[in-house]
């Protein structure tokens, strides 16, 4: 079988569907992906795959030039004959879809978040949904990373409950990500790794860094992470004065992990915060937002905040900073048991794989 993987960001794709296109080459399919060049094209090159480049904005929506991905898709599809195709996040699940559904190839979405798009009414929102309707009419299978985006798109009639398949996020390779017991020094670490961004809970975590320094000197401020918007000279001030260390993009969050006591992520929305499972697989407990990709990652291993709420924040880091060290190591080991009862990697890819291969 020839598999026709269609996304948007090699990162996304090398990172968190590595386990699966590996399952798919081991089992002898074909494997071609098709998107923008990018250093972690290579190693997937590597493993065995096809790649085709594709040219296109990830962020925004221009007519024209979402005409011209359109028709690089039906290019794509007429030049590589694909038995099945898979498709991650917005434009690719869109446009691609449009075009298998227009080959009649049988195709497979995978919804990875909604976006800005559905967090407002309005214009914007009603034609991210007409499109996807026609995308997905004809979808063998669509992939939620949360119970939440589904239930939207059911009660959008985007797809039908027959088409709707949940699964607990990408998943976590519990032996990329092994457990690593947490040491309590004199100094406590607290951990966001993510694009520095407004919506990610940026704003909130510098605020409550400033208050929390204040008060508790002995805590520490660690920011991991590309700038997606304007935050340099911001983050520059906030190191000099001793509020946070930034370290910027990191291919390797590990160590940063390790040697972290909490990770947290005021995110305003996700579709599965992949990071949370990261964190929580090395044994860290959490402290994140209350809200779809996000909660899923609790169970008695940290707390949940109110969206866009700093005094919460503020309240919740202090209220892990004032627990004896025996509850912190506790918290810890719960998010490794949490993880490897409902988000590891290999159950996750023989779901999708139960149905791609039907």
């Amino acid at each position: 079988m020839k598999v026709l993987i269609i996304a948007n960001y090699d990162l996304g794709l090398y990172k968190f569907r590595k386990e699966l296109i590996e399952t798919l080459l081991q089992e002898g399919h074909e494997v071609v992906i098709a998107l923008p060049y990018g250093e972690l094209v290579d190693p997937l090159v590597e493993m065995g795959c096809q790649f085709i480049e594709i040219t296109m904005e990830r962020r925004g929506m221009n007519p024209i030039k979402d005409l011209g991905l359109m028709l690089q898709y039906h290019k794509l599809l007429k030049k590589v004959r694909p038995n099945k195709v898979i498709t991650y996040t917005i434009k690719p699940n869109i446009y691609g879809g449009l075009i298998s559904r227009w080959h009649k190839v049988p195709y497979y979405a995978n919804i990875t978040g909604l976006g800005t798009a559905f967090q407002r009414e309005g214009i914007l929102k009603r034609m991210i949904t007409f499109l996807y309707k026609r995308a997905l009419k004809k979808a063998q299978a669509v992939f939620f990373e949360n119970g939440d985006n589904r239930a939207t798109f059911l009660k959008h009639n985007i797809i039908s409950s027959e088409q709707a398949i949940g699964l607990n996020g990408a998943g976590i390779n519990l032996e990329e990500y092994p457990y690593m017991l947490m040491r309590l020094e004199e100094q406590l670490r607290f951990l966001f790794i993510g694009r520095i961004m407004k919506e990610k809970g940026i704003e909130e975590f510098f605020n409550v860094a400033k208050r929390i320094k204040k008060e508790y000197p002995y805590t520490e401020f660690e920011v991991v992470g590309p700038y997606e918007e304007d935050y340099k000279s911001k983050i520059e001030a906030l190191e000099q004065a001793g509020i946070i260390h930034y370290y910027g993009y990191q291919t390797d969050v590990k160590p940063f992990i390790k040697s972290s006591h909490c990770f947290v992520l005021p995110s305003y929305h996700e579709g599965m915060a992949n990071t949370l499972l990261e964190a929580a697989a090395i044994g860290r407990p959490l402290i994140v937002s209350d809200i779809p990709g996000c909660r899923e990652a609790i169970d008695h291993n940290g707390y949940t905040v109110k969206v866009q709420d700093e005094e919460d924040l503020y309240n919740k880091i202090k209220m892990y900073i004032e627990l004896d060290e025996d509850t912190k190591i506790v918290m810890g080991m719960q998010s490794r048991r949490y993880m490897e009862q409902k988000f590891d990697k290999r159950k996750i890819v023989q779901k999708t794989l139960d149905y791609v291969e039907a």
